[in-house]
């Protein structure tokens, strides 16, 4: 009884309103956070595609191929090396890397802002934004090198976005600690 007495609080009903595809910031969040999953399992492909692009060279003075590839067990001939410092691979594998070190963190974080109740079109700025802020970072580090500061830009809106919504949080419960 005293656990249905608590569902029906307004807050309790608010918060269940807040994780369904009745809210438009939820269904947004939703719809950013698949992109960006979606980019995640593209790198995967991109690493791969790197290492059959860059695949083959011959050395000269051995006269020995060498192909990029990232376990041994995968070479299909016996005169062939194993090669871990490709630069377009691990350029590549790198960016792959820094998704997976500032994107999850987003997503967690991103989520639990969603249970704040924010201002729907602040919240939804900021998830598009975010998420082109890495699609850019990942254009111009692994696909299409740029100098900087256009790496470090798309990497800080990000970082930024990730961290102001970490401030909207704990500002929201530090009454509650």
């Amino acid at each position: 009884f005293a656990r249905n007495a608590t569902m029906s609080t307004p807050n309790a009903t608010m918060m269940q309103d807040l994780l369904t595809l009745d809210n438009p910031v939820f269904c947004c969040y939703l719809f950013w956070a698949t992109v960006l999953v979606v980019k995640m399992l593209l790198m995967s492909l991109l690493t791969a595609l790197q290492r059959f692009r860059y695949k083959v060279s011959i050395r000269q003075t051995h006269k020995q191929c060498i192909i990029i590839f990232p376990n041994e067990e995968d070479l299909f001939f016996k005169n062939i090396e194993v090669q871990f410092n490709d630069p377009h691979v691990e350029r590549v594998r790198r960016a792959h890397r820094n998704d997976m070190e500032n994107i999850l963190p987003y997503f967690i974080m991103a989520l639990i802002y969603l249970c704040t109740n924010p201002n729907p079109s602040v919240a939804c700025n900021l998830f598009r934004v975010a998420a082109v802020a890495r699609i850019v970072h990942t254009l111009v580090y692994a696909v299409y090198p740029v100098p900087q500061p256009s790496r470090i830009l798309a990497f800080g809106t990000m970082m930024l976005i990730t961290f102001y919504m970490a401030a909207v949080v704990a500002l929201r419960t530090l009454r509650f600690i």
